[in-house]
C-alpha cells in the first residue's frame, strides 16, 4: 500500500503548494482522491500513469478538492483515453461537470459514470474482489465525506517445504491458497493448517476530509493502519474551528487515539503559517506515531 501527496495544502495554490489531491495504490488498484486545481500537473511530477486512474473520489464540492477535475477529465480524452472512468462524490457532481463538457464541446472519448451521494451514513461506494471502499461521513459546511480503503483478506500463503515433502502437485496450490486441505492417493487427508501459513495483515487507509472535531467518526476508525486527518490550524488558531468547520493537529490526533490507529498523517495545513513542522510537534504531544504530509512526498505502508 503506497500513498502519494499531490497536494496537501488548504484553500488557495502557490507556486509552491497545491490544495488537496492524493493517489493511493492498494493491491494494484490505484485510487486519486480529491482533485484540486493542478493535479495533473502533479500527477506528471511524480510519474503517474494516467491510464491507471479508473476511481476517482472527491470528497466535497469546494474548489480546492475538486476545480482539478474538470482538467484531467478533459485530458483524458485528449489523450484518447478508452479505459472507463468512474467519479464518487456528493450529489451535484455530475451536474457541474456535465455543463462544463457540454458548453466547451469537450464531450469524451470514454465512457465515463458518476456515483452521486448523499447519504449520511456510512455506506460501501465500491467493491471488488480486492478492495472495498466506504464513505466516513464528516462535519464540515458542505456535504462532505472521508473515505475508508479496506484490502480483502488475500490468499494463506504456501508452505513449499510442506507441499514438497508430501509430494502434492502444482494444479493443488490454488486449492490449498484458498483453504482447502487435501487426500492423498492413499486416502490420507492433510489439513490446510499444515500447508500454509497465515495470509499477510489485510490494510486499511482512512482519508478524513475537511472536518471540524468529531467523535461520531471513530467507531469508522477503529484500528485502521494509516489515518489522514486534515489538521487546518494550530492549537493558537483552535477558535476558528468553529467558524470554518475545520480541525487543529491535536484534535486530529485526539480522533487518533480514541480510534487507536497505528499511524496518523497529518495534511491541509493553512497557508498562514510559515513552517507545517509544528502540526507534528503538537500533535505528537497527545499521539506519538504522527508524520506529515507535503506535496510529493511518499508514504510506503
Amino acid at each position: 500500500m503506497n500513498l502519494t501527496i499531490l497536494g496537501c495544502y488548504a484553500a488557495t495554490p502557490r507556486s509552491m503548494t497545491n490544495p488537496t489531491a492524493q493517489v493511493l495504490e492498494i493491491k494494484n488498484r490505484m485510487f486519486l482522491i480529491d482533485c484540486g486545481e493542478g493535479t495533473q500537473v502533479q500527477l506528471r511530477k511524480q510519474k503517474i500513469k494516467f491510464s491507471r486512474i479508473n476511481h476517482v473520489f472527491i470528497s466535497h464540492l469546494h474548489g480546492d478538492h475538486f476545480y482539478g477535475l474538470i482538467g484531467l477529465i478533459s485530458t483524458f480524452s485528449l489523450l484518447g483515453r478508452q479505459n472507463d472512468l468512474h467519479v464518487y462524490g456528493p450529489k451535484g457532481i455530475k451536474e457541474v461537470t456535465l455543463l462544463q463538457l457540454k458548453l466547451s464541446a469537450s464531450w469524451t472519448s470514454y465512457n465515463l459514470y458518476f456515483h452521486e451521494l448523499d447519504s449520511k451514513e456510512s455506506e460501501v461506494i465500491f467493491e471488488d474482489d480486492k478492495v472495498i471502499v466506504s464513505t466516513i461521513p464528516l462535519r464540515h459546511r458542505v456535504y462532505t465525506n472521508g473515505f475508508l480503503f479496506q484490502e480483502k483478506t488475500g490468499d494463506r500463503k504456501l508452505n513449499l517445504d510442506a507441499v514438497l515433502n508430501h509430494n502434492i502437485e502444482t494444479c493443488y496450490y490454488n486449492k490449498i491458497k484458498s483453504g482447502g486441505d487435501i487426500t492423498l492417493d492413499d486416502g490420507t487427508v492433510i489439513s490446510n493448517e499444515k500447508l500454509t501459513f497465515d495470509p499477510y495483515p489485510a490494510k486499511s487507509y482512512a482519508f478524513c476530509s475537511d472536518t471540524m472535531y468529531d467523535e461520531t467518526i471513530v467507531s469508522l476508525l477503529r484500528e485502521v493502519d494509516v489515518l489522514y486527518h486534515e489538521s487546518t490550524f494550530l492549537d493558537s488558531e483552535e477558535h476558528l474551528c468553529e467558524k470554518t468547520m475545520h480541525s487543529t493537529s491535536k484534535q486530529a490526533a485526539a480522533i487518533a487515539v480514541k480510534a487507536n490507529v497505528k499511524k496518523l498523517i497529518l495534511g491541509h495545513f493553512s497557508t498562514r503559517y510559515g513552517s507545517i513542522e509544528p502540526f507534528k510537534e503538537e500533535a505528537e504531544t497527545i499521539f506519538s506515531n504522527v508524520e506529515l504530509a507535503d506535496d510529493g512526498k511518499v508514504f510506503e505502508f
